[in-house]
């Protein structure tokens, strides 16, 4: 098989859920699974579930999380050091064909806040596992990487109950 590069973009909802639909669908069918969340925390309903699935394995969140632009400059280079290290062994886990699909949630928010190199994403594109499934989802991907993957899907908001001051509830936004 040959792995292709899905990226799930937009300001609309359904971004993590169509990459776990993946992620479950590869599990189900025989299909090792990793999964790196950036951005969030180790408390989402999906993440409770596909811990307990033998196939998915969860890369572990950044234990700080706060939203970008509540960060002072400190933070946000203890964020990028530590979302750069995280990449690095992910990709170095992957490149042993341990695994058939990659499930990245967020990066592109990663990587529009500063907190990883884009140039990072890029080579590891170039050089993944010829039969690697990557999946990508976040805001904002570059015209590099919407050239670089075979599917794209933006996720377009035409309402959403936060428009109303409905806050993310659980079990449904996370």
């Amino acid at each position: 098989m040959y792995g292709l590069m899905h990226i799930y973009y937009g300001e609309g909802k359904g971004k993590t859920t169509a990459s776990m639909g993946l992620a479950l669908r590869c599990a189900g069918c025989g299909g090792k699974v990793l999964i790196m969340q950036c951005m969030k925390r180790d408390n989402s309903g999906e993440r409770y579930v596909l811990e307990r699935l033998p196939q998915i394995t969860l890369w572990k969140t950044y234990p700080f999380v706060k939203f970008s632009f509540q960060m002072d400059a400190l933070e946000k280079q203890q964020a990028k050091t530590w979302y750069t290290k995280q990449f690095l062994e992910i990709v170095e886990i992957v490149q042993t064909g341990a695994y058939q699909m990659l499930v990245m949630d967020e990066l592109l928010s990663c990587i529009r806040c500063g907190f990883l190199e884009e140039s990072f994403v890029l080579s590891f594109l170039n050089q993944k596992p010829k039969e690697l499934e990557v999946v990508i989802t976040g805001r904002d991907p570059s015209e590099k990487l919407l050239e670089k993957a075979d599917y794209v899907t933006e996720m377009v908001k035409r309402k959403h109950p936060y428009d109303k001051g409905i806050v993310a509830r659980r079990g449904v936004e996370f």
